[in-house]
């Protein structure tokens, strides 16, 4: 069994006090692992949203965020708040955590912020790369780099295999790639061992990115119109968290996954349309209007995981259909449980 290999091991997770990292922290912790978070609380995080003037989330998603805060420290989970933009202070703390796994989680997790702040974009997302890829090399652990299926532009023809040609469109996926062949350039320099790691569409409990998924569930909650940019036929491979969290696993522990780059999707597309269709089976009375499709967002669909099913034995277990429901049910609680936060 994979989590046997888990059990004893360091791992660093830069970034980790985000929606991935800290569920990520939480499932190393219940494997046997020793994880350390090391993040900033900046950006998407609690300085985001406590500083933020007359959002109408602020106060759900602090709380979700107190929610991780919660879960990390019952866990006995580390959390070490250092600005990975700061070479120094970042070397300091990993040299004193000596992890044998490193995870890149830092970075502006949202393409459209990108392409309306390209500075803070390349900041907190290619600065703190570097610094980290520079103390993995002098230590020479494996480091896990989490890119975007945005890479890959717009999909064409079959499913998107990890090999096919990429033509990312925008500021966030150029940066995403970018950041892909700084991580290769490292290992054939310094020979310094890696996974990519390419997500799509996720969505799940305690995210405060306000994805699609995420924003329609809270205007239903608000009594508010569900708005779709495009006609809903867009397709995207919407991936439930632990699916992703499993496959993150696993590349961590197997030596199969070293110096691979590997899709963690569910492995098959679905429109925004079918998933409006489970919207409604939620909230019968829910009113669809639609806008203009965003011109930069590239034609996406389905990613393939044979590769990662092959290699990493990764099986991805919540369909649509089945992780979307429990992200409404979970939802639809905590609206009952704190009403204020939706009124």
């Amino acid at each position: 069994m994979f989590e046997e290999k888990l059990k004893g091991r360091t791992i660093a997770l830069i970034g980790g006090a985000g929606f991935i990292g800290h569920n990520l922290a939480l499932a190393l912790k219940r494997h046997g692992a020793i994880p350390h978070v090391i993040d900033g609380l900046q950006v998407n995080n609690l300085g985001a949203f406590t500083n933020s003037g007359e959002d109408p989330n602020k106060s759900l998603y602090v709380n979700f965020i107190f929610e991780r805060m919660r879960l990390m420290r019952e866990a006995g989970i580390p959390l070490h708040v250092l600005d990975a933009r700061d070479y120094h202070a970042l070397s300091r703390c990993l040299g004193e955590i000596n992890a044998d796994c490193i995870v890149q989680l830092a970075a502006i997790a949202h393409a459209n912020r990108s392409n309306k702040d390209p500075y803070s974009t390349f900041d907190h997302s290619f600065r703190t790369l570097e610094n980290a890829l520079d103390v993995a090399r002098d230590r020479n652990v494996h480091f896990v780099y989490f890119s975007s299926s945005m890479v890959y532009g717009n999909f064409e023809g079959e499913a998107a295999v990890e090999e096919r040609h990429c033509e990312p469109m925008g500021i966030y996926g150029a940066l995403k790639y970018g950041g892909e062949k700084l991580v290769i350039a490292h290992n054939q320099v310094f020979e310094t061992p890696y996974t990519i790691v390419r997500p799509s569409a996720l969505y799940g409990e305690r995210c405060v990115s306000r994805r699609v998924g995420q924003a329609f569930i809270e205007n239903a909650l608000r009594g508010m119109r569900l708005t779709v940019n495009g006609d809903g036929n867009d397709a995207l491979d919407f991936t439930y968290i632990d699916d992703l969290v499993q496959g993150v696993l696993r590349s961590i522990a197997l030596p199969e996954a070293r110096n691979q780059t590997f899709n963690l999707t569910y492995g098959s597309a679905r429109t925004l349309n079918q998933m409006i269709d489970l919207m409604k089976q939620a909230f019968p009375d829910i009113e669809v209007v639609h806008n203009p499709r965003d011109g930069l967002m590239p034609e996406r669909g389905t990613l393939s995981v044979d590769k990662a099913r092959r290699l990493i034995g990764y099986e991805p277990q919540y369909p649509l259909e089945k992780g979307f429901p429990r992200y409404i049910a979970w939802y639809k609680q905590m609206a009952a449980e704190h009403p204020d936060y939706f009124g």
